[in-house]
Protein backbone atom coordinates (compact mmCIF):
# COMPACT_ATOMS: atom_id res chain seq x y z
CA UNK A 1 0.00 0.00 0.00
CA UNK A 2 1.16 3.48 -0.38
CA UNK A 3 -1.09 6.14 1.19
CA UNK A 4 1.56 8.70 0.32
CA UNK A 5 2.94 8.51 -3.19
CA UNK A 6 5.33 12.02 -3.10
CA UNK A 7 5.70 15.25 -1.52
CA UNK A 8 6.47 18.20 -3.68
CA UNK A 9 7.91 20.87 -0.99
CA UNK A 10 5.50 20.93 1.95
CA UNK A 11 2.71 19.35 0.12
CA UNK A 12 2.21 15.86 0.11
CA UNK A 13 0.32 14.24 -2.75
CA UNK A 14 -1.44 11.17 -1.35
CA UNK A 15 -2.85 8.26 -3.32
CA UNK A 16 -6.06 8.62 -2.57
CA UNK A 17 -6.58 12.42 -3.65
CA UNK A 18 -5.13 11.19 -6.96
CA UNK A 19 -7.06 8.51 -7.58
CA UNK A 20 -10.64 10.73 -6.60
CA UNK A 21 -9.16 13.48 -8.64
CA UNK A 22 -8.46 11.15 -11.24
CA UNK A 23 -12.22 9.80 -11.30
CA UNK A 24 -13.70 13.19 -11.52
CA UNK A 25 -11.47 13.76 -14.47
CA UNK A 26 -12.56 10.97 -16.53
CA UNK A 27 -16.23 11.09 -14.91
CA UNK A 28 -16.20 14.74 -16.26
CA UNK A 29 -15.11 13.83 -19.59
CA UNK A 30 -17.78 11.57 -19.95
CA UNK A 31 -20.40 14.15 -19.18
CA UNK A 32 -19.53 16.69 -21.08
CA UNK A 33 -19.83 14.49 -24.23
CA UNK A 34 -22.68 13.15 -23.36
CA UNK A 35 -24.07 16.68 -22.99
CA UNK A 36 -22.60 17.72 -26.20
CA UNK A 37 -23.71 14.64 -27.84
CA UNK A 38 -27.34 15.43 -26.46
CA UNK A 39 -26.23 19.41 -27.89
CA UNK A 40 -26.75 20.93 -24.55
CA UNK A 41 -24.39 23.44 -23.00
CA UNK A 42 -21.36 21.93 -22.10
CA UNK A 43 -20.25 24.87 -19.69
CA UNK A 44 -23.25 23.57 -17.60
CA UNK A 45 -21.79 20.10 -17.75
CA UNK A 46 -18.36 21.61 -16.02
CA UNK A 47 -20.73 23.82 -13.64
CA UNK A 48 -22.69 20.47 -12.68
CA UNK A 49 -19.15 18.31 -11.99
CA UNK A 50 -18.03 21.38 -9.78
CA UNK A 51 -20.54 21.47 -7.81
CA UNK A 52 -20.95 17.42 -7.47
CA UNK A 53 -17.62 17.85 -6.75
CA UNK A 54 -17.49 20.30 -3.84
CA UNK A 55 -21.14 18.55 -2.56
CA UNK A 56 -19.52 14.89 -3.14
CA UNK A 57 -16.86 15.50 -0.46
CA UNK A 58 -18.30 17.46 1.77
CA UNK A 59 -21.33 15.40 2.31
CA UNK A 60 -19.34 12.04 2.09
CA UNK A 61 -17.15 13.52 4.99
CA UNK A 62 -19.98 14.49 6.74
CA UNK A 63 -21.54 11.01 6.86
CA UNK A 64 -18.34 9.47 7.62
CA UNK A 65 -18.40 11.81 10.63
CA UNK A 66 -21.80 11.14 11.79
CA UNK A 67 -21.31 7.11 11.53
CA UNK A 68 -17.69 7.85 13.15
CA UNK A 69 -18.81 10.31 16.07
CA UNK A 70 -17.20 8.90 19.01
CA UNK A 71 -13.66 9.03 17.13
CA UNK A 72 -14.78 12.52 15.93
CA UNK A 73 -15.26 13.81 19.30
CA UNK A 74 -11.54 12.38 20.42
CA UNK A 75 -10.02 14.34 17.51
CA UNK A 76 -12.00 16.94 15.28
CA UNK A 77 -9.52 18.45 13.31
CA UNK A 78 -7.88 15.03 12.18
CA UNK A 79 -11.18 13.54 10.99
CA UNK A 80 -12.25 16.57 9.20
CA UNK A 81 -8.43 16.81 7.25
CA UNK A 82 -7.90 13.55 6.82
CA UNK A 83 -7.42 13.05 3.15
CA UNK A 84 -9.53 9.55 3.82
CA UNK A 85 -12.08 9.22 5.77
CA UNK A 86 -15.20 9.51 3.13
CA UNK A 87 -18.68 7.52 2.51
CA UNK A 88 -19.96 7.65 -0.68
CA UNK A 89 -23.32 7.73 -0.40
CA UNK A 90 -22.99 11.01 2.28
CA UNK A 91 -21.96 12.85 -0.89
CA UNK A 92 -24.50 10.87 -3.66
CA UNK A 93 -27.42 12.48 -1.70
CA UNK A 94 -25.75 15.91 -1.16
CA UNK A 95 -24.66 16.11 -4.55
CA UNK A 96 -28.11 14.71 -5.97
CA UNK A 97 -29.88 17.67 -4.18
CA UNK A 98 -27.74 20.46 -5.39
CA UNK A 99 -27.20 19.30 -8.82
CA UNK A 100 -31.09 19.21 -8.95
CA UNK A 101 -31.66 22.53 -7.96
CA UNK A 102 -29.05 23.72 -10.40
CA UNK A 103 -30.82 22.12 -13.01
CA UNK A 104 -33.84 23.58 -12.43
CA UNK A 105 -32.64 27.08 -11.98
CA UNK A 106 -31.24 26.38 -16.03
CA UNK A 107 -34.64 24.84 -17.27
CA UNK A 108 -32.95 20.95 -17.86
CA UNK A 109 -34.90 18.29 -16.38
CA UNK A 110 -33.48 16.78 -13.62
CA UNK A 111 -33.54 13.18 -15.51
CA UNK A 112 -32.03 14.53 -18.39
CA UNK A 113 -28.91 15.28 -16.37
CA UNK A 114 -29.00 12.39 -14.62
CA UNK A 115 -28.86 10.10 -18.18
CA UNK A 116 -26.02 11.99 -19.04
CA UNK A 117 -24.14 11.57 -15.56
CA UNK A 118 -24.72 8.32 -15.05
CA UNK A 119 -21.94 6.22 -17.12
CA UNK A 120 -19.54 9.00 -16.31
CA UNK A 121 -20.32 8.67 -12.33
CA UNK A 122 -20.06 5.26 -11.87
CA UNK A 123 -17.03 4.95 -13.89
CA UNK A 124 -15.82 8.13 -11.79
CA UNK A 125 -16.67 5.84 -8.89
CA UNK A 126 -14.89 2.98 -9.68
CA UNK A 127 -11.72 5.06 -10.31
CA UNK A 128 -11.74 6.29 -6.80
CA UNK A 129 -12.42 3.37 -5.02
CA UNK A 130 -8.67 2.52 -6.31
CA UNK A 131 -7.70 5.17 -4.34
CA UNK A 132 -8.78 3.38 -1.19
CA UNK A 133 -7.30 0.73 -2.37
CA UNK A 134 -3.96 2.41 -2.54
CA UNK A 135 -4.25 4.00 0.78
CA UNK A 136 -5.39 1.03 2.48
CA UNK A 137 -8.24 3.26 4.49
CA UNK A 138 -10.64 0.05 5.53
CA UNK A 139 -12.45 -0.33 2.70
CA UNK A 140 -10.94 -3.35 2.22
CA UNK A 141 -12.70 -7.02 2.73
CA UNK A 142 -12.58 -9.83 4.40
CA UNK A 143 -9.44 -12.56 5.12
CA UNK A 144 -9.03 -13.99 2.02
CA UNK A 145 -6.55 -17.30 0.95
CA UNK A 146 -7.38 -16.39 -3.14
CA UNK A 147 -4.29 -15.95 -4.85
CA UNK A 148 -5.16 -12.05 -5.36
CA UNK A 149 -5.81 -11.48 -1.22
CA UNK A 150 -4.07 -8.36 -0.63
CA UNK A 151 -1.95 -7.19 1.95
CA UNK A 152 -2.50 -3.97 3.56
CA UNK A 153 -0.90 -3.58 6.87
CA UNK A 154 1.08 -0.15 5.44
CA UNK A 155 -2.32 1.38 5.16
CA UNK A 156 -3.72 3.91 7.18
CA UNK A 157 -6.44 1.54 8.87
CA UNK A 158 -4.68 -1.87 9.09
CA UNK A 159 -6.47 -5.32 9.59
CA UNK A 160 -6.17 -5.51 13.22
CA UNK A 161 -7.74 -2.44 13.91
CA UNK A 162 -10.64 -2.80 11.11
CA UNK A 163 -11.22 -6.02 11.62
CA UNK A 164 -11.19 -5.71 16.08
CA UNK A 165 -15.11 -5.42 16.60
CA UNK A 166 -15.73 -8.77 14.42
CA UNK A 167 -15.24 -11.70 16.83
CA UNK A 168 -15.85 -14.11 14.37
CA UNK A 169 -12.53 -12.68 12.39
CA UNK A 170 -10.69 -12.20 15.95
CA UNK A 171 -11.34 -15.11 17.82
CA UNK A 172 -9.56 -17.03 14.96
CA UNK A 173 -6.25 -15.70 15.72
CA UNK A 174 -4.12 -15.78 18.77
CA UNK A 175 -5.37 -13.14 21.88
CA UNK A 176 -7.96 -11.81 19.13
CA UNK A 177 -5.53 -9.54 17.14
CA UNK A 178 -5.68 -10.22 13.39
CA UNK A 179 -2.49 -9.80 12.54
CA UNK A 180 -1.57 -6.41 9.91
CA UNK A 181 -0.26 -8.46 7.41
CA UNK A 182 -2.78 -11.09 6.78
CA UNK A 183 -4.07 -10.85 2.91
CA UNK A 184 -7.79 -9.53 2.51
CA UNK A 185 -10.05 -9.07 -0.31
CA UNK A 186 -9.06 -6.51 -2.62
CA UNK A 187 -12.93 -5.18 -2.72
CA UNK A 188 -11.75 -1.34 -3.79
CA UNK A 189 -10.64 -3.37 -7.33
CA UNK A 190 -13.98 -5.63 -7.89
CA UNK A 191 -15.57 -2.59 -7.45
CA UNK A 192 -13.47 -1.08 -9.75
CA UNK A 193 -13.88 -4.07 -12.43
CA UNK A 194 -18.23 -3.95 -11.62
CA UNK A 195 -17.86 -0.39 -12.30
CA UNK A 196 -16.16 -0.15 -15.31
CA UNK A 197 -18.64 -3.05 -16.99
CA UNK A 198 -21.71 -1.06 -15.87
CA UNK A 199 -20.21 1.94 -17.18
CA UNK A 200 -19.52 -0.01 -20.27
CA UNK A 201 -23.31 -1.31 -20.25
CA UNK A 202 -25.12 2.13 -19.78
CA UNK A 203 -22.28 3.76 -22.59
CA UNK A 204 -23.29 1.28 -24.52
CA UNK A 205 -27.15 1.36 -24.74
CA UNK A 206 -27.19 5.43 -23.59
CA UNK A 207 -28.35 6.44 -27.44
CA UNK A 208 -31.71 3.61 -27.96
CA UNK A 209 -33.03 4.09 -23.91
CA UNK A 210 -36.25 5.75 -24.00
CA UNK A 211 -37.97 8.06 -22.58
CA UNK A 212 -35.61 9.70 -20.34
CA UNK A 213 -34.86 9.03 -17.13
CA UNK A 214 -34.69 4.92 -17.97
CA UNK A 215 -30.83 5.09 -17.96
CA UNK A 216 -30.48 6.83 -14.52
CA UNK A 217 -32.59 4.31 -13.48
CA UNK A 218 -30.53 1.49 -14.60
CA UNK A 219 -27.78 2.98 -12.84
CA UNK A 220 -29.33 3.13 -9.59
CA UNK A 221 -30.21 -0.73 -9.95
CA UNK A 222 -27.26 -1.77 -11.12
CA UNK A 223 -25.27 0.38 -8.66
CA UNK A 224 -27.04 -0.52 -5.59
CA UNK A 225 -26.92 -4.36 -6.44
CA UNK A 226 -22.47 -3.82 -6.79
CA UNK A 227 -22.84 -2.20 -3.52
CA UNK A 228 -24.92 -4.13 -1.88
CA UNK A 229 -22.87 -7.34 -2.55
CA UNK A 230 -19.34 -5.95 -2.16
CA UNK A 231 -20.55 -5.10 1.52
CA UNK A 232 -20.99 -8.45 2.36
CA UNK A 233 -17.39 -9.50 2.32
CA UNK A 234 -16.40 -6.03 3.65
CA UNK A 235 -15.78 -5.71 7.64
CA UNK A 236 -18.19 -2.61 7.89
CA UNK A 237 -20.77 -2.41 11.54
CA UNK A 238 -23.94 -4.15 11.13
CA UNK A 239 -26.77 -2.36 12.07
CA UNK A 240 -29.84 -3.77 11.14
CA UNK A 241 -31.29 -7.47 10.05
CA UNK A 242 -27.38 -7.96 9.50
CA UNK A 243 -27.10 -5.18 6.64
CA UNK A 244 -24.60 -2.68 6.87
CA UNK A 245 -25.37 1.07 6.67
CA UNK A 246 -24.59 0.67 2.72
CA UNK A 247 -26.73 -2.03 1.82
CA UNK A 248 -29.84 -0.26 3.61
CA UNK A 249 -29.33 2.60 1.60
CA UNK A 250 -28.40 0.19 -1.76
CA UNK A 251 -31.74 -1.55 -1.60
CA UNK A 252 -33.63 1.87 -1.20
CA UNK A 253 -31.42 2.72 -4.77
CA UNK A 254 -32.44 -0.38 -6.28
CA UNK A 255 -36.69 -0.11 -5.38
CA UNK A 256 -36.36 3.33 -6.24
CA UNK A 257 -35.07 2.48 -9.22
CA UNK A 258 -37.47 -0.12 -9.86
CA UNK A 259 -39.92 2.10 -9.02
CA UNK A 260 -39.04 4.36 -11.36
CA UNK A 261 -38.67 2.26 -14.35
CA UNK A 262 -41.93 1.15 -14.07
CA UNK A 263 -43.53 4.93 -13.93
CA UNK A 264 -41.28 5.70 -16.97
CA UNK A 265 -42.70 2.49 -18.76
CA UNK A 266 -46.32 3.26 -18.12
CA UNK A 267 -45.90 6.56 -18.68
CA UNK A 268 -44.28 5.92 -21.73
CA UNK A 269 -47.14 3.38 -22.94
CA UNK A 270 -49.40 5.58 -21.66
CA UNK A 271 -48.45 8.34 -24.65
CA UNK A 272 -48.31 5.48 -27.34
CA UNK A 273 -51.41 4.63 -27.08
CA UNK A 274 -52.91 7.94 -26.80
CA UNK A 275 -50.42 9.18 -29.69
CA UNK A 276 -52.15 5.59 -31.62
CA UNK A 277 -55.39 6.01 -30.73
Amino acid sequence: MCPRLFEIGPFTVYSYGLMLALGFITGSYLFVSEFKRRKLDPNIANNITLIALVAGIAGAKILYIIENWSSFIIDPIGMIFNPGGLTFYGGFILAVFLVYLYGKKKGIKFLTITDAISPGLILGYGIARVGCHLSGDGDYGFPTTLPWGTDYSNGTYPPSAAFKDFPEITGQFPGGIVPDNILCHPTPIYELIACALICWFLWSIRKKTTPTGKLFMFYLILSGIERFLVEFIRPNPRILLNLTEAQIISIVLIVSGLIGWRILTASAQKVNLNQNG
